[in-house]
């Protein structure tokens, strides 16, 4: 009789080892089944934060395209502007010359204006050169 008690003793301790591994078991896939909602929700999260970061980028990107656009119709009509005005035209090329070192001479030549406007400029210009080389007061 003392066998089976110890028999019975051993199922015993077995049986109830089973059940402390299972409310184990069961522990742990809890815990892991509330981390998992828990990554879940950080992914929601990071996923809601990257699309608005791109819808807000591609909004920036749609702006910035658009100013662009604004921007080369002004420059453009600049050009137009300055093209039609035959006068802006001759004192601007009179203007890159003068930055080559052209003189006076040289300005009357080249770009078709007098002489009185040839010298205005170049006086205009040695004095902006001359205010260049200057330091600043203070």
């Amino acid at each position: 009789m003392s066998e089976l008690t110890l028999m019975e003793s051993l199922m015993l301790l077995l049986t109830l080892l089973a059940v402390v591994a299972c409310a184990v078991c069961c522990y742990v896939y809890l815990r892991l089944r509330r981390q998992e909602r828990r990554h879940q929700a950080l992914i929601n999260v990071l996923r809601n934060e990257i699309r608005a970061m791109t819808n807000g980028s591609i909004g920036m990107g749609k702006r910035l395209l658009a100013i662009e656009h604004k921007l080369n119709i002004t420059v453009e009509k600049q050009q137009e502007l300055e093209n039609r005005d035959p006068g802006v035209l001759a004192y601007n090329q009179a203007a890159r010359l003068m930055e080559m070192g052209a003189d006076v001479d040289d300005l009357v030549r080249s770009c078709g204006i007098g002489r009185p406007e040839a010298e205005l400029m170049a006086l205009l210009h040695r004095e902006l050169r001359s205010g260049e080389a200057l330091p600043e007061r203070h």
